[in-house]
């Protein structure tokens, strides 16, 4: 390793070009970074600083020709080698559009700093960058118009950098006697004695440079030989990126690599720790190469980005996209991936696939409306595949989903009926989700929602005129807070400011009322002459009639159902008679438990064989009943705990039941501040 500081200008001098391998990301920095590079180099001026560091630059050097362009592969800086570049061609351009400026020399900036002069081809340019990031840089050091790339990030830069040097806030020459004075620590590597992975993931360590799907891009392409690497990138890596909106690439890939390990590994990795799982992954995979690994991510990707981005040539499975993206259910993503793959290798037909796609939906919406907690569903859409019988596939998720009886439950048509018609609907997220779907329920002439708005039929505002105090009885008050936001009293409607607070006979007769509206969910109001308490249950009742046949529950025979039943029954259930307490214990039990569940509403307790299970994703805190204590299993490492009270012990390898390298006791009721201290500590590392 040969590490020296210098600057941009004794970087880039003599016959050499730096290159940026095809595993790195795009070039990344947006305005706001240069803008602070800007304000770097203003304020060194301004201040008579005598220099100023701005990082450093990490790359390998190629094998050396005898003749020619020494060529560097950088690993790591693109994003500043590239800005500063940028500069330069700005700083280049005043001085071919400004001649009368003579302190700035553009041919020496051009031949020296931009270009091998007496090179051709691609050895021509210092900088080469990839895909349409390199034709962009290239057409501004030739001095030609970009065509076709206004949002490029390249382009956009090099006009902030053109407009700052032409406006004059430093003399051109000063600027370049600037840029001059940044400091960059230069390290290349020798690829006999280092390894570029291992220094790449150090200098990327806090990650925040670089995205999760980033990191991966880099593992997976870093260690293959050049000609395998540009293969497995032009055939795999590249396709696969474009299938992600440009603006939005980074985000969505990130989720789609969790998803995907999610749904080979049937459990969630941690946010912060996907491109380490994913490491992991690759290690034990059942690809035995490379190249397969990435076409297998391509083939999920396409599947991914067309459930995210709705993108079919069935139109039936847009809208299904549409209706998952709308209720915002990521946490499906996983299982639909492997039932999407199902469907391309021919193990169920479209009708099955989209028939699954509409359980999901119905059974995500149901939960909501019924207001169970959403945060069991990731590690229920997580799991769900291990429930898949390929010789029965649509028929064993059915049967999964009706027998469903803990907190895992797709409500019943009963109880999704009684909080439908009681919710408040109008404050729900998926609010015109619900309308929508309610007027467009087989309707040859759908509406689009987003030309109407809500009208609440009872008005909102709380000092009601006579007509509707009068219409609504003594307990007016009463039936406006109960049903105001609820499902029987909202509609749509295009003349919501027309409407008002104005009376239902108003509301009826005027000029675009609820008489002349061709909207379904309007048909009831047409046949009211008053509204009150009694036409908005009716109503309610009516959509809620509607609302189960949109989202329906799985329906299987008894016949269907009857082998899935004798699997339930085979599983053994515990409860909190599983256990063998005394009176101590179950006083210690009772306490410990009730501080346990207070620590949030989404912690799921569970009964096992040998222990009870406090968890959000994961188990966070496990409890063995003995004779006279609580056994208690922290699930960290024993590294992590902070025991002011020295009340814990390492039990790292060694055989307990529970989860973790903490074991604790309970066993005076003193003690539970102390033992809670542990607990917490366990539960912020899984709650996080």
């Amino acid at each position: 390793m040969d590490a020296r500081k210098g600057n941009i200008y004794e970087i880039l001098n003599g016959n050499k070009q730096f290159l940026i391998p095809v595993y790195q990301r795009y070039y990344s920095w947006k305005v706001e970074q240069c803008q602070r590079l800007w304000n770097d180099i203003v304020n060194m001026q301004k201040t008579s600083k005598a220099g100023h560091f701005v990082g450093s630059i990490v790359n390998i050097a190629e094998q050396a020709m005898p003749t020619g362009v020494q060529k560097y592969m950088i690993i790591d800086g693109q994003q500043r080698m590239t800005t500063l570049t940028l500069l330069l061609i700005a700083l280049r351009d005043y001085g071919i559009n400004h001649p009368e400026d003579t302190s700035i020399n553009a041919r020496r900036i051009d031949n020296v700093l931009l270009k091998n002069e007496y090179e051709s081809a691609d050895e021509r340019y210092k900088m080469l960058l990839t895909e349409t990031d390199k034709d962009t840089l290239i057409a501004l050091i030739e001095h030609k118009p970009v065509q076709g790339n206004e949002e490029s990030r390249i382009l956009c830069n090099f006009k902030f950098f053109l407009s700052k040097v032409e406006s004059m806030e430093l003399p051109s020459a000063k600027v370049y006697e600037s840029i001059g004075k940044l400091q960059i620590v230069n390290i290349t590597l020798d690829r006999t004695m280092d390894d570029p992975q291992a220094i790449f993931e150090s200098l990327n360590s806090t990650g925040k440079e670089l995205s999760e799907s980033d990191l991966i891009r880099n593992y997976v392409l870093m260690g293959l030989e050049n000609t395998e690497q540009t293969y497995v990138y032009e055939h795999m890596w590249r396709p696969m990126e474009l299938l992600f909106d440009y603006d939005k690439q980074d985000f969505v890939m990130d989720k789609f690599f969790r998803d995907y390990l999610t749904m080979k590994l049937t459990r969630i990795p941690k946010i912060n720790r996907v491109y380490d799982e994913f490491k992991q992954y690759h290690l034990n995979c059942e690809f035995s190469s490379i190249r397969d690994l990435c076409q297998d991510l391509y083939i999920y990707a396409t599947y991914y980005t067309n459930m995210v981005f709705c993108r079919s040539d069935e139109v039936s499975l847009v809208l299904l996209y549409e209706d998952v993206s709308n209720l915002k259910m990521e946490v499906a993503y996983p299982f639909l991936l492997k039932v999407h793959n199902d469907y391309s290798n021919d193990t169920i037909i479209l009708d099955e696939l989209k028939e699954i796609i509409r359980l999901c939906i119905s059974y995500v919406f149901r939960r909501s409306i019924c207001d169970i907690p959403t945060n069991s569903l990731n590690k229920t859409f997580a799991t769900l595949r291990n429930e898949i019988k390929l010789d029965n596939y649509l028929t064993s998720i059915k049967a999964f989903f009706i027998l469903r009886d803990d907190y895992k439950e797709f409500p019943t048509d009963d109880r999704f009926t009684a909080a439908f018609v009681t919710r408040d609907i109008y404050n729900m997220r998926s609010r015109n989700f619900v309308l929508s779907h309610l007027e467009n329920f087989n309707n040859k002439a759908p509406i689009k929602i987003e030309n109407f708005t809500i009208e609440h039929i009872m008005p909102q505002n709380s000092n009601l005129c006579d007509e509707w105090k009068g219409s609504l009885g003594d307990k007016w008050k009463e039936v406006q807070k109960r049903y105001l936001h609820t499902i029987g009293n909202l509609t749509l409607t295009a003349y919501n400011s027309e409407m008002s607070d104005k009376p239902f006979f108003d509301k009826m007769e005027i000029e675009g009322g609820f008489k002349e509206s061709a909207l379904r969910l309007n048909g009831f109001l047409v046949k009211q002459t008053n509204w009150d308490e009694t036409t908005i249950q009716e109503r309610a009742k009516l959509l809620a009639d509607k609302a189960v046949r949109i989202w329906e529950f799985p329906q299987l025979t008894d016949v269907e159902l009857e082998p899935y039943m004798e699997i339930e029954k085979s599983v053994q259930k515990y409860d909190l008679n599983t256990y063998d307490f005394n009176v101590v214990t179950k006083m210690l039990f009772n306490a410990l438990d009730r501080r346990i569940l207070n620590l949030s509403p989404d912690i799921k307790r569970e009964f096992k064989k040998l222990y009870i299970a406090y968890k959000m994703d994961t188990n966070f805190v496990d409890i063995v009943v003995q004779k006279q204590r609580l056994r208690i299993s922290a699930n960290m490492k024993f590294s992590q705990v902070h025991d002011p009270h020295d009340i814990c012990r390492d039990i790292t390898n060694l055989g307990r039941w529970g989860n973790g390298d903490v074991e604790l006791f309970f066993e005076d009721m003193d003690d539970i501040d102390k033992v809670m201290e542990v607990i917490e500590q366990s539960y912020d590392l899984h709650a996080e």
